[in-house]
């Protein structure tokens, strides 16, 4: 069973500690995936906390995860950067994977961007492509709801028949579109337990089920997020695209070198929507 007042004595000391340390709340929190840290270079730094330093938050496991947060301005925007996740495969639970979420919607974000890196399996797709999430699938087997419910956090059964901001996802469209970046397009994520990769039945699976990326993270941060009654924009740089009949071996290394290849367009569209982003 979920020890609910030990999970909610957990957040709020950590909201406490970071409510104490920076100068006003952010309006948006951005959570950065596998091998796209580099954002924060183009912020204003306020504060830089690394993980370990904040009560109760996880610990990143994952080499390619800074594992900082980072909290200053980014075009115009309050901003809290978390640079690093933590992911189920490395022994969380969903709740705790979203912690941080959870967090940052108390301290005051209104808004978030969460990014990720992921597989390609709509075939039209091709490696660097950027995917504005319209609609995800989770197949994690877990939910950071589960459990009882805070009441003042959010209703115990949250509507998602929208679960990505219309208005973010029609803004990143049209930012894409009047920067010319043709490689940005939208689609359906999925999310699997891994950490072992798709096999090609799966992948046919993955396809079958409507599916066009596939990766190992964001739903739990996206519930959260939306339970809290933040605007969520979800935005997954496509590292490889696999034809299940035509089955290459995927390297993580390879996935990290090829969101990293495609990190400076995504900062770029990150930072003209922050730009364009109203309350």
């Amino acid at each position: 069973m979920i020890d609910i007042d030990r999970h909610r004595h957990e957040v709020e000391t950590a909201v406490a500690f970071l409510r104490e340390r920076i100068s006003a709340p952010p309006e948006v929190l951005i959570q950065l995936g596998t091998g796209l840290g580099e954002l924060v270079r183009a912020m204003e730094v306020e504060c830089t906390l690394a993980y370990e330093a904040i009560p109760h938050f996880p610990r990143s496991t994952v080499t390619s995860h800074a594992g900082n947060l980072v909290i200053g301005r980014l075009a115009g925007k309050r901003a809290a950067i978390l640079q690093g996740r933590f992911h189920c495969y490395e022994g969380y639970s969903a709740r705790e994977v979203a912690f941080p979420i959870r967090v940052l919607a108390l301290l005051g974000a209104k808004t978030a961007i969460i990014t990720n890196a992921s597989g390609g399996l709509n075939p039209a797709f091709q490696p660097g492509t950027i995917m504005v999430l319209n609609d995800h699938l989770n197949l994690l087997g877990d939910n950071p709801l589960r459990g009882p419910n805070v009441d003042a956090w959010g209703v115990r059964f949250p509507d998602l028949s929208t679960p990505y901001a219309p208005e973010l996802r029609d803004l990143a469209l049209s930012l894409a579109e009047r920067l010319h970046r043709a490689e940005v397009t939208s689609g359906t994520y999925v999310c699997i337990p891994g950490p072992s990769l798709e096999t090609p039945a799966e992948t046919r699976f993955l396809r079958l089920i409507g599916a066009d990326a596939v990766g190992m993270s964001s739903v739990p941060e996206i519930l959260v997020a939306l339970h809290a009654g933040l605007r969520v924009l979800g935005l997954s740089v496509v590292a490889n695209v696999n034809d299940p009949d035509h089955f290459q071996p995927i390297l993580l290394d390879d996935i990290i070198a090829a969101a990293r290849r495609a990190e400076p367009r995504l900062q770029q569209l990150i930072i003209h929507i922050l730009a364009e982003l109203t309350p």
